[in-house]
């Protein structure tokens, strides 16, 4: 039976960090999960309220 990927995602929230940390980390993830396993990054923010998602395959 062949390898199964699956859709996972991380998220980055940031509330209390900038968005240069929150930023960073989260690129940080994105490099180890390796380009070809990145999916997309998306961003989201209310008021002080960051997140950032990281969605791969895995």
């Amino acid at each position: 039976m062949g390898m199964r990927t699956k859709l996972k995602f991380k998220f980055f929230r940031g509330s209390l960090k900038t968005w240069q940390n929150l930023f960073e980390e989260a690129a940080a993830f994105a490099s180890k999960q390796g380009e070809q396993n990145v999916l997309n990054i998306t961003t989201s923010c209310d008021h002080s309220d960051a997140v950032v998602t990281v969605w791969y395959w895995a």
